[in-house]
């Protein structure tokens, strides 16, 4: 079994989704400049934004889990960072479909009852 994600990194630039555990490490080392296996699970995700990759090196082997919505799309950062960490609520939020930016989003100053 998994254990826990201690640090999850978003990487914003799609991906193809055809990348296996091997290819997504490639893209960590290329793009990101780090080692895939410092036990971070790297999430990518397709142009559509319907399906999500995780990879992750746990000491013993590789992670690849896939997770897919049949409707509407995973919310995504907007490309200018090329990776993004997340907190442990950002992730549950993001897993299930939920806009995960708008956990810690304050009201407008500007609306009113």
């Amino acid at each position: 079994m998994m254990r826990s994600l201690s640090c999850v990194q978003l990487v914003v630039q799609p991906i193809d989704g055809r990348l296996g555990a091997d290819g997504l490490s490639q893209v960590v080392q290329n793009l990101l400049g780090v080692a895939p296996c410092d036990g971070t699970a790297y999430v990518f995700t397709n142009r559509r934004r319907s399906r999500l990759k995780l990879v992750c090196w746990d000491g013993t082997g590789v992670w690849l889990v896939q997770r897919r919505l049949h409707r509407g799309s995973f919310a995504w950062p907007l490309p200018g960072a090329t990776q993004v960490t997340l907190t442990q609520a950002q992730w549950e939020w993001l897993i299930v479909g939920v806009d995960w930016q708008r956990l810690n989003t304050s009201a407008p100053s500007h609306w009113r009852v």
